[in-house]
């Protein structure tokens, strides 16, 4: 088995789960998120594509219900010990092979969470399951009870985010020499990836953000490459990864002389993180952390030019997204505690004047003064 943590890591992550399935009065969970039947058993796999759930029962007993093709895959990357096959035809309904499990597991009539909230449950799949489902027992939506307990990171996990945040500054490294005028935006997006690749790391779960001039006010990938001005700025987001674990980083580069607009909107970046460093802490919450940005933003006029969310916890992601469901918006209650992975990122985009700023990093919280994982700082970058 191709597992990247000891077996007392996954037991212990299993009595985790199986306590909190008992507090909430939970039979059994209905895992569809990847990177929760990742966390829980080491299944690597892109095959949540299609139907595909683990089916985690109070007692600790673990089922894979997934198709042929993930059969080898989940042999060599998982613990799972038992793994049954739903049948690819046509007019399938794999909703059905699922409650004759479920059946067959002792739970009909029983409480049953759902991981709705996840890019492995399309809306055909959860109109599937609901069918079948909705008479045999008590659907709950518990897509947030393995999330949760992603948030803080054991030290096995954190040195996974400690190889992920310097592959990240590895592909900055890559980048900047060729960040300069008549520099290609293919170029630097090949340099960025084949670091973190040479460096032992992995796919990202989003592509990475670039974007220059107009592009550099975008903050998300599209495709279509452009060459860079003497003149210019360019706007990059991209994450380390290591073992599916991210370290996120954001930066805008201004190619040639910096406006003033650039310099100002830099400050405010700047000042704004600093802000938070100061809260990113125990005692505090993610939407305290939201709060504090949102102020800084608004008191230098800026309310129009900010994004409503500025940041969000970060770890073992898969495709299409590397963000957690935890981010730093208003009025998220959700506690800030010691080894949380954070991403914040201060988003400014002036469309009045074209102009684009961004900076952000990954923090590991601690007990008191959250640790920065990047050596590159807050400093302006400039080519």
């Amino acid at each position: 088995m191709a597992l990247h943590f000891a077996e007392e890591e996954y037991a212990a992550r299993l009595a985790r789960l199986t306590a909190k399935m008992q507090e909430e009065r939970l039979d059994a969970l209905l895992l569809f998120a990847q990177e929760s039947m990742y966390w829980l058993t080491g299944y690597d796999t892109f095959g949540y594509c299609f139907f595909q759930t683990l089916v985690v029962k109070k007692d600790g007993e673990m089922v894979l219900l997934t198709r042929s093709a993930d059969l080898r895959q989940a042999r060599h990357t998982s613990n799972i010990e038992r793994i049954e096959i739903w049948v690819d035809r046509v007019n399938a309904d794999p909703a059905m092979d699922l409650k004759n499990l479920l059946s067959e597991l002792d739970l009909l009539g029983c409480r049953i969470g759902v991981e709705y909230d996840t890019h492995g449950m399309t809306g055909k799949t959860a109109r599937l399951l609901d069918n079948q489902l909705s008479t045999f027992g008590e659907l709950v939506d518990a897509s947030l009870l393995v999330s949760r307990l992603r948030l803080v990171k054991s030290p096995a996990e954190i040195a996974y985010v400690e190889k992920a945040a310097s592959l990240a500054d590895a592909a900055l490294d890559a980048a900047l020499p060729l960040i300069r005028p008549g520099g290609s935006e293919a170029d630097i997006l090949a340099a960025m990836q084949g670091a973190i690749f040479a460096g032992g790391g992995d796919y990202p779960a989003n592509e990475f953000i670039i974007g220059s001039g107009a592009d550099a006010l975008l903050c998300r990938y599209k495709a279509g490459r452009r060459t860079l001005d003497a003149n210019d700025q360019l706007t990059l987001e991209w994450a380390g990864v290591s073992a599916h674990y991210h370290a996120a980083m954001m930066r805008t580069i201004v190619i040639g002389e910096p406006s003033n607009r650039h310099r100002e909107l830099y400050s405010a970046c700047r000042e704004a993180i600093q802000a938070i460093e100061m809260v990113l802490r125990p005692g505090n919450t993610f939407g305290t952390v939201f709060d504090v940005h949102a102020r800084i933003m608004d008191e230098r006029g800026l309310a129009r030019h900010r994004l409503n969310a500025c940041g969000y916890s970060l770890g073992a992601r898969f495709s299409p997204s590397w963000m957690e469901h935890q981010m730093f918006h208003v009025g998220n209650p959700q506690e800030i505690e010691p080894d949380m992975s954070l991403f914040v990122h201060m988003i400014i985009m002036d469309s009045d004047s074209g102009t684009a700023m961004t900076l952000g990093q990954t923090y590991l919280t601690t007990t008191d003064t959250p640790r920065p994982l990047s050596r590159y700082g807050l400093d302006f970058i400039s080519a």
